[in-house]
């Protein structure tokens, strides 16, 4: 467990919304303008934000909040943008107390102000945070999951605010309380608190003057959830039209979801990560060359897909191993922001604000495609729809446990749906450089940073190696590089393995 240091104040994860927001019940649901649909939001409030990276998030009603000026706000979002746009505005203008998110990412300004114990920020893995947002919706007080058992979400003791003693020192001013366990079964799961809130403010595509919703693309994600939690629920839509122009088979949400409708401007749709592809099939998602140790690394991975398999693919090496797909091989590529049958990077030209991947780079749908919210997309990771999961890591120990998400006092990233995928029982492999860049090793007797699940690993595959997890024996060295000794091998690995007696050069 790692262990962190802390003053005897705590606080639980969750989030429990006040009760001085009543809904005021009017057959008229349609504002004026974003700014009149939040007039009533407080200081103090608790307000649930749809979206997901820069995608689908309702960026007129968040301007509207900042210009009115509400201070003290719990914001529940799964990231909060970047510095200038989207959630990062009202970071910019300190008028966020605490954020509960699942993803830090590339907001420069959100870490910076957890860090110096500006701000409050309560990690939560994203599949847990949807599922906490779906139950709150549904009048269900709490829930069980295996995601992040045996982790410090679990255990207790994760900094939710730093002392901002203005030294940069790291003392713990409120941290996590330890979440209640139980086993069912073989396997023990944590229990976690449903998310209700004052108001959330989502974004849909079209919406009718009675609040019915349609989503475009992946720009659905966490709104519906978010819209199903809140007291209050506060629409904008980039097109209003009259009851009956939307036929009942395409809303994506019912309007008595939905309190307050506003329409939108002109929309900036930000693309946060540009992706394009190269015109080649191997570099429809990426370029699959120009790095031998990562190409290696890559095509060894692809040895893993079989025909028929639901797959999803981590940000950055993971994700290039879908250029190795073998032709006639059908494999579907899940990716958690809402996303089955996700096709490859589009061409220039071609790219859509509303259609991105997990690591929110602009991607295109295949035949047979299909989105959906993010509640959704974690039961079918939680349920074990998902067959194969191919992620990195910053450190795995000899017994598969995965530390991935964070480097304490340095480095918050967040966990995404990382814990979530891992803990699903489904085949977990790792792909990462064997050391780190200064030379320590990355696979290790014991993890040193905080885990992302325990014993969940089943194969890592490196530049060097490809070793499989075995429970009771620990590491079997299986396969090694072309012009790779043991040896060296041995030399490179921090923990001890068992070399096997079919050891073969590795598959490419």
């Amino acid at each position: 467990m790692i262990m962190f240091h802390r003053k005897l104040l705590s606080a639980n994860i969750s989030v429990l919304s006040r009760s001085k927001h009543t809904i005021a019940k009017s057959s008229n649901k349609v504002f004026a303008s974003p700014a009149a649909a939040v007039a009533d939001i407080s200081d103090g409030d608790t307000l649930l934000v749809g979206g997901f990276g820069l995608c689908g998030i309702p960026q007129f009603l968040i301007e509207a909040v900042k210009e009115a000026g509400p201070r003290n706000l719990t914001c529940v979002s799964n990231n909060a943008g970047v510095d200038d746009f989207g959630l990062g505005k009202l970071l910019q203008t300190n008028q966020v107390k605490r954020m509960v998110s699942s993803y830090v990412g590339e907001n420069k300004n959100f870490e910076k102000q957890y860090l110096s114990g500006q701000l409050e920020v309560e990690l939560t893995p994203q599949g847990t945070l949807a599922e906490k947002l779906r139950a709150g919706g549904a009048g269900i007080p709490a829930f069980f999951t295996s995601t992040a058992f045996g982790t410090v979400i679990q255990q207790g003791g994760f900094p939710i605010k730093y002392k901002a003693d203005g030294k940069g020192g790291m003392e713990v001013e409120i941290a996590s309380k330890p979440r209640e366990t139980r086993k069912f079964g073989d396997r023990t799961y944590v229990m976690e608190e449903a998310i209700r809130g004052d108001f959330a403010l989502i974004k849909a595509w079209k919406g009718d003057t009675n609040g019915n919703l349609m989503f475009r693309a992946t720009a659905r994600n966490f709104n519906p959830d978010c819209a199903k939690a809140a007291k209050i629920a506060i629409a904008e839509v980039e097109e209003l039209v009259q009851p009956g122009e939307l036929k009942p088979d395409e809303i994506h949400l019912p309007g008595i979801y939905v309190h307050r409708i506003v329409q939108g401007g002109k929309y900036d749709k930000r693309i946060e990560k540009l992706t394009l592809s190269t015109g080649s099939d191997e570099g429809s998602r990426g370029k699959g060359g120009g790095d031998g140790s990562r190409d290696r690394i890559v095509r060894r991975a692809a040895k893993e897909f079989r025909d028929g398999m639901y797959v999803n693919l981590g940000i950055g090496v993971p994700t290039l191993a879908s250029n190795y797909i073998p032709a006639g091989m059908r494999v579907e590529l899940q990716s958690e922001n809402g996303l089955l049958g996700m096709g490859p990077y589009p061409k220039a030209g071609e790219q859509d604000a509303d259609l991105i991947n997990a690591g929110k780079e602009t991607v295109s749908y295949l035949k047979g495609s299909s989105i959906f919210s993010s509640s959704e997309s974690f039961a079918m990771i939680r349920g074990s729809h998902v067959d194969l999961t191919i992620l990195g890591a910053l450190e795995v120990s000899a017994q598969g446990d995965l530390a991935n998400w964070i480097i304490p006092g340095k480095m918050v990233k967040g966990m995404g749906g990382a814990m979530d995928l891992v803990s699903s029982g489904n085949k977990v492999v790792v792909t990462m450089e064997h050391t780190a860049k200064n030379g320590a090793h990355k696979i290790l007797p014991q993890c040193n940073l905080p885990l992302t699940g325990t014993r969940v690993v089943d194969l890592i595959i490196t530049e060097l190696a490809v070793f499989e997890v075995h429970p009771d024996k620990g590491l079997i060295l299986t396969e090694f590089a072309e012009g790779v000794t043991v040896e060296e091998i041995k030399a490179k690995t921090g923990a001890p393995f068992i070399v096997s007696d079919s050891l073969i050069p590795m598959q490419q």
